[in-house]
């Protein structure tokens, strides 16, 4: 009989039909005359009950039947005598796949810490809470693709080893072929990298923008989804050295257009979350209210699918830097030294709390903060006519601060080599990226959404490293 996903049996209730399931064991519980195996495939979070008599399959059968054992059942769907569930298989057949030595398998019933569950990894996508968070990365995959599918968008596999440093900010992992004793060395006295493998440093990349940036002065309307790297030493719960990136870039493309993109970019992913992944969803809601239940009312998250409406549901405030630093500049937590970073005035770079507290407490709306100046920006950010500040965008979220990061790129050459002057960055190795100037350049826009920070907000997870299979950071590459 052919095995039945078990979010399709729940979804069909019928009861009466003859059906065969696999999954693994979540819990099982017994009394001398029937056991109640609660069996969940990955497919759902909710599990599906299976009722096994003893005198069917005798009592020392059950001796294996343990917590992350896999089975294959079949029998008959019934309705439930019990609470929680409308229908249970009746089991006619029972089949031990996989057994799981329960003195041995880590993940038993019962509550485990999140930082218990990142050293079993590869085990943890068992658990109710990872297996939510994972089938709802995968809902966020596929609506990222149909948003942009669904509006001309081309999707470009720009590269993960480049020899550019699209920030400029150096922290980058190097690849390499030589040795890593006694590397050649140049005349200077140097590793030289011309006997690599590339003829020249090579690196992983930080970001496709550069490359996307090329084919939307063809294709007019791309986006990048990929793996970047950075090499940062920082241990927060906000980094990770391996994460995934969604770069739009639009040809013909301003400022403002960039922000109406942004907007319904987001909006559209959080409706999808919303109408598809709602029981994980809820789920994930009920585990959040119960971990932060002792804390203090005004230290709690907001409540996991009113966040997410708040995004939907609201239009986005669109503030400049310099009125956000005046509202900020004249808080309440910064006058009253409140805030970790006291806000000074012009050219402080924001931190998260500034941008929680002008989303959370000022507006009580996602805010797009625009025209920052130049001098904390990236060299491609075009300059606005003052001289003083670059057509940059960040969109903020509750709790989460930044979740998008964005602006119109310079396409006036004579200024982009200017800036690329002032922040040191070498033009020689950038003359692919000039010539998207020199040969029918136009105005153009895109941003970066950090797919592991979406998740979390969406999820409403506290640290990124629950948000991806396998967290790469300092001093952990496991698995």
């Amino acid at each position: 009989m052919k095995n039945v996903r078990i979010v399709d049996v729940l979804k069909s209730g019928q009861v009466g039909t003859e059906i065969t399931v696999k999954g693994w064991v979540r819990t099982r519980r017994g009394s001398k005359n029937v056991n109640f195996i609660a069996l969940n495939d990955g497919s759902t979070i909710n599990n599906l009950q299976v009722v096994a008599e003893v005198e069917v399959f005798g009592e020392d059968f059950f001796k294996n039947i343990n917590t992350g054992a896999a089975v294959g059942v079949t029998g008959k769907l019934v309705e439930s005598g019990g609470s929680g569930q409308s229908v249970e298989l009746q089991a006619s057949a029972l089949e031990l796949i996989g057994a799981a030595d329960p003195d041995k398998y880590p993940i038993q019933p019962k509550r485990h810490s999140l930082e218990f569950l990142r050293e079993v990894a590869h085990l943890r996508p068992r658990t109710a809470t990872f297996s939510a968070i994972f089938r709802i990365r995968h809902a966020m995959v596929f609506a990222i693709h149909n948003f942009f599918n669904d509006r001309g968008f081309y999707n470009v596999h720009t590269p993960i080893i480049t020899s550019s440093d699209a920030e400029g900010a150096g922290e980058m992992f190097r690849i390499t072929t030589l040795p890593a004793k006694d590397a050649p060395l140049n005349e200077e006295g140097n590793v030289d990298f011309t006997q690599d493998f590339f003829g020249k440093s090579a690196n992983l990349t930080v970001s496709g923008q550069l490359e996307g940036e090329l084919f939307a002065m063809a294709l007019a309307k791309i986006y990048t989804f990929g793996p970047t790297f950075r090499a940062e030493n920082s241990n927060t719960s906000r980094h990770l050295a391996e994460f995934w990136m969604i770069e739009p870039e639009v040809a013909f493309s301003d400022l403002n257009d960039n922000m109406d993109l942004a907007e319904d970019f987001l909006k559209y992913l959080i409706r999808y979350a919303l109408d598809h992944c709602m029981d994980d969803l809820l789920f994930l809601s009920s585990r959040l209210v119960e971990e932060e239940k002792t804390k203090p009312a005004d230290q709690r998250s907001m409540e996991l699918i009113e966040k997410l409406k708040f995004v939907a549901d609201n239009d986005f405030v669109r503030l400049t830097y310099t009125d956000a630093i005046e509202i900020l500049k004249n808080s309440k937590p910064n006058k009253k030294g409140k805030f970790q970073y006291p806000i000074t005035g012009y050219g402080t770079d924001l931190q998260s709390e500034h941008e929680r507290f002008l989303v959370e407490q000022e507006f009580k709306k996602p805010v797009i903060l625009t025209n920052y100046p130049k001098e904390i920006k990236s060299f491609y950010m075009r300059l606005d006519d003052n001289g003083e500040t670059v057509a940059a965008m960040d969109v903020l979220f509750p709790q989460i601060g930044e979740i998008i990061g964005g602006s119109q790129r310079e396409e006036r050459l004579d200024v982009l080599e200017r800036r690329m002057d002032e922040m040191n960055i070498p033009k020689d190795d950038m003359q692919w990226y000039l010539d998207t100037r020199r040969f029918g350049g136009c105005p153009h826009a895109g941003f970066g959404l950090g797919f592991e920070r979406l998740l979390l907000f969406v999820t409403g997870m506290s640290n990124i490293r629950d948000v991806i299979p396998f967290a790469r950071t300092p001093k952990n590459c496991e698995f």
